[in-house]
C-alpha cells in the first residue's frame, strides 16, 4: 500500500553556521513509521539557507564548514550590488546555491537510512535570520 504524507516544521531561530537538525526532522514526521520502503524530501523555503546531509559526530566539521565557505564567498566582496538587507544577504544568497533546497533520504524499515556518521544540517548563512520553514514529504509503500 503506498502512502504520502506531508507536513511542515518550523525551525527555532538559528545563529549564523551549520545545525544539525535531523531529530527536529524525524520528530515532526512520525508517520516515517509506516513506511518500509520510499523516501523524505526535505525542502527548505528560503533563498538564504540550505540544507546538506554530512558528519553528525564531530561538531568541528560544522565550524570548518562555516570558515571555509565564508572564506570563499565573503560578506566584504566590493562589487555585490544586492546589498538592500545588509552586508551578509548577497552572500547568503550564493552560499544557498552551492549547496541545495531539498535533500532527498531513503527510507527503509520505517526509519531513515542515513549513514551511521551522517545527519541533516541546516546551513544557516544570515546572521540575524528568523526561523526557517521546511516542509517534509514521505512517500513510499508500507
Amino acid at each position: 500500500m503506498s502512502h504520502f504524507f506531508q507536513k511542515p516544521l518550523q525551525l527555532p531561530r538559528y545563529a549564523q553556521g551549520y545545525h544539525l537538525i535531523t531529530d527536529l526532522v524525524e520528530d515532526a514526521i512520525p508517520e516515517l513509521r509506516q513506511i518500509q520502503v520510499g523516501f523524505l524530501q526535505v525542502f527548505i523555503q528560503h533563498t538564504s539557507a540550505a540544507l546538506t546531509i554530512n558528519e553528525n559526530a564531530d561538531p568541528t566539521v560544522r565550524k570548518d564548514f562555516q570558515t571555509f565557505v565564508n572564506e570563499l564567498i565573503p560578506e566584504t566582496y566590493p562589487r555585490f550590488i544586492h546589498t538592500y538587507e545588509g552586508p551578509d544577504d548577497m552572500p547568503a544568497h550564493i552560499k544557498a546555491s552551492f549547496f541545495d533546497t531539498s535533500l532527498q533520504i531513503p527510507i527503509s524499515g520505517g526509519k531513515l537510512a542515513l549513514g551511521i556518521w551522517q545527519g541533516i544540517y541546516l546551513c544557516e548563512f544570515r546572521r540575524h535570520a528568523s526561523g526557517r520553514k521546511l516542509l517534509l514529504t514521505a512517500f513510499g509503500n508500507s
